[in-house]
């Protein structure tokens, strides 16, 4: 796998992270908090399933 691949793909959830928070969750933090970690934990296990495989 290429590294560009690797960097694009974390920016790319960086960018879902941030958008979620804007959007729904600017003033609750224990509810920003579970998005964020549902999020970063569905990236990851699409990146096992499937980017990771693909290199």
């Amino acid at each position: 796998m290429d590294r560009r691949t690797v960097v694009i793909y974390v920016l790319l959830m960086v960018a879902v992270v941030v958008g979620v928070d804007v959007l729904f969750f600017r003033h609750r933090f224990a509810e920003r908090l579970m998005a964020n970690v549902g999020i970063v934990l569905l990236f990851a296990a699409f990146y096992l399933r499937f980017v990771r495989r693909a290199g």
